[in-house]
């Protein structure tokens, strides 16, 4: 079923549904912050390296429609600031999602993230009945992992060769939070200072395992 998008905010942050018009500041963005960002930018193993932004954002409000995903806009005190998307939305026995994100370089250190994080996790779990929402992660993407050791999400385990990014496939750290291990909203806990300070905790061996990649088999 298709899922509202709302505006969430708190703050300074704030999450909004991606408009068509938002391809030429999203454009503008991805361009000033292309060394920022373009190692950890989502690539197809199928296709050669291009954006356009008034595509995408198509796509990603036609998977909107059809339920499958949650696409916001983050601002910081009304600028735009990056992207958050929730993607892979299943209702009925799994009930889960995953969510991606990128912020520009200047708004870093400003918790754009974890608190959109927090608002579209929140929305998911309490409007939408969700139970459990995923996110996957580079190892070598400190600023990341440190947005899931603020919010309380659950380390869950290595995936090898998971995503292709920036042209190879990359392996994940992958985090998870289902609505059992929540008294309150991810927001609210955060806010509170109530995370458990060691969920997001990755063992040493999943982190040498990550610091030597997968060998690829030769074909005969």
């Amino acid at each position: 079923m298709p899922a509202t998008i709302p505006t969430l905010r708190e703050g300074h942050v704030s999450i909004r549904p991606v408009r068509v018009r938002d391809a030429r500041a999203l454009e503008r963005e991805l361009v000033q912050n292309r060394s920022w960002l373009r190692q950890w930018e989502a690539t197809s193993p199928h296709a050669p390296l291009s954006f356009d932004a008034r595509a995408s954002i198509r796509s990603l409000q036609a998977n909107a429609r059809s339920g499958q995903g949650l696409p916001f806009i983050i601002e910081y005190d009304g600028e735009l600031a990056g992207q958050l998307n929730v993607s892979g939305i299943s209702y009925g026995s799994l009930s889960s999602a995953t969510i991606g994100y990128w912020v520009a370089e200047r708004f870093a250190g400003k918790n754009a993230t974890p608190i959109s994080v927090a608002l579209a996790t929140d929305y998911c779990f309490y409007q939408l009945g969700l139970h459990r929402m995923e996110i996957c992660i580079r190892p070598e993407n400190a600023p990341s992992l440190r947005v899931v050791e603020k919010l309380g999400f659950r380390y869950e385990g290595l995936r090898r060769r998971y995503i292709h990014i920036n042209g190879e496939w990359r392996d994940h750290f992958c985090f998870a939070l289902v609505t059992e291990e929540l008294d309150t909203g991810v927001l609210r806990r955060w806010l509170d200072r109530d995370v458990p300070t060691d969920a997001a905790t990755i063992p040493q061996a999943d982190r040498d395992a990550a610091a030597n990649p997968l060998p690829i088999a030769r074909r005969r």
